[in-house]
């Protein structure tokens, strides 16, 4: 999770009884104020990480159904028009409040990782860029201040899917490639062999389709190396648009 890394959930419940008995039996309730915000912070990861279970559920369902739109993890640059997948009307309330309670906190790492996730959502399920490129930027922004590659490569991913759509192919091939430079810092390779997807569909756009056709078999390598089937068959439609 974002929030409280160095404190595991069960850590931090724990602190919140003996808090209570502390001040229960002891009269001392100097340790109350924290640990009430050790439990805000669990119920900021919750928030985050119950939007992300909807969110896989979602994308697998667009996948099943054939889009090739590309979320976070998903396939292509997002080029590809497909079909918007049906909103569960949940989703971006529990992001909101991760974000809200991240603010709250004073923790710009969870703070980054919500506001990606709400600009995501955005994007991907509502296919609306305007309104989902300032969330993308402010949370590049703060994952790169707090040291979050993780988080600055999913947002630079999509703000590079922005920048394709938008016909400024050039930005969005340097957005998908400093992205793809985090993901394999990081160890993220299915992540890059995804990334590889939409660097394919840039250039095959400029008219490189020898080069298009040599980063997609680069990217089958790495996908099936590391048991991606779902970026595989994403390649697999590249591959027959290309």
């Amino acid at each position: 999770m974002a929030a409280g890394a160095a404190m595991s959930i069960d850590d931090r419940i724990e602190r919140a009884r003996e808090a209570y008995e502390r001040a229960v039996y002891g009269g001392d309730t100097s340790a109350l104020s924290d640990a009430e915000q050790g439990l805000d912070a669990v119920e900021a990861d919750a928030a985050l990480a119950r939007g992300l279970i909807l969110h896989a559920r979602l994308q697998a369902a667009s996948t099943g159904a054939g889009s090739s739109s590309g979320s976070s993890s998903g396939s292509s640059s997002g080029s590809s028009p497909g079909s918007s997948p049906a909103e569960d009307p949940a989703e971006l309330p529990l992001f909101e409040r991760a974000l809200a309670s991240y603010r709250a906190l004073g923790d710009p790492r969870g703070e980054a990782e919500a506001l990606f996730w709400i600009g995501c959502l955005h994007q991907f399920i509502r296919r609306d860029d305007q309104t989902a490129v300032p969330y993308l930027e402010r949370s590049c922004l703060l994952a790169e201040q707090t040291g979050d590659r993780s988080t600055r490569s999913e947002a630079l991913r999509h703000l590079g899917i922005a920048a394709h759509r938008a016909g400024r192919l050039d930005e969005a091939r340097e957005r998908l490639e400093e992205s793809s430079r985090l993901r394999r810092e990081i160890g993220a390779l299915p992540g890059v062999a995804s990334n590889m997807i939409g660097l394919a569909y840039i250039a095959a756009a400029q008219d490189r389709r020898a080069e298009a056709l040599a980063t997609l078999d680069e990217a089958n390598a790495i996908a099936g190396a590391h048991g991606a089937h779902a970026i595989v068959s994403h390649i697999e439609q590249a591959r027959a648009q290309i």
